[in-house]
């Protein structure tokens, strides 16, 4: 996949018990120009990530888990649950490694979350382009976390008044009735308006509106 400047390189990262299998599949991904790292068991992934900071703090550059479904321990499905219900979805997309008698329950994860399952023995070309396929979604959930955050931050920035006016500017008022209502004059107004737009990165109240509903910030307003 292309890599985007405002994130890191892609990881792929596989967890399956056979050295085999991880040696292959890393030697796969490299032949393609992926990076990989390898873990033993599901409890080892697990002890690895719970270092990372959280999902709100990893991954940062686009990653997806290659995982094995059966595994002694902590088998891959246990592993896919915490992971959903800990937020590391869709950051980091969940492929499952699968036997055919594996089937039913990799299309039921699929069906909770995970990206995809592909059944072994499986196809190269298959298996990479799924894995660029799950890289893609983690980078456009990364970014759009980037893009959280920092309207979280430029909305933390404003000032009161500039959020006064912000909520009526939202509201759709116009100048001369957020002047009355806040008993300042228009061209204050206007001043504010402006400032509020800059620090927001919008060109108009609708764009504004639209930003802060799609970044879930409308109670910020």
């Amino acid at each position: 996949m292309p890599t985007d400047p405002r994130l890191g390189i892609p990881m792929v990262y596989l967890v399956d018990d056979e050295d085999v299998v991880r040696d292959a599949l890393a030697w796969l991904l490299r032949s393609r120009r992926l990076l990989s790292e390898g873990f033993a068991s599901a409890d080892a992934f697990e002890a690895w990530l719970a270092q990372r900071g959280g999902p709100a703090a990893w991954p940062t550059s686009p990653s997806c888990l290659v995982l094995d479904v059966r595994m002694p321990g902590t088998s891959g499905l246990v592993l896919f649950e915490r992971l959903a219900e800990q937020g590391w979805l869709p950051a980091l997309p969940v492929i499952f490694l699968t036997g055919h008698g594996d089937v039913p329950t990799a299309v039921a994860a699929v069906k909770r979350g995970a990206f995809d399952f592909v059944e072994k023995p499986f196809s190269n070309n298959l298996l990479v382009d799924r894995v660029d396929q799950a890289l893609a979604l983690s980078a456009a959930a990364l970014l759009a976390r980037q893009e959280r955050a920092a309207a979280a931050q430029a909305l933390a920035e404003l000032t009161e008044r500039e959020r006064e006016v912000m909520r009526l500017v939202v509201e759709g008022r116009p100048n001369k009735l957020i002047a009355d209502a806040l008993g300042i004059s228009v061209r204050t107004v206007e001043v504010h308006r402006a400032r509020v737009f800059d620090k927001m990165n919008v060109k108009s109240a609708v764009e504004l509106a639209n930003l802060l509903r799609s970044e879930g910030l409308e109670g910020g307003a």
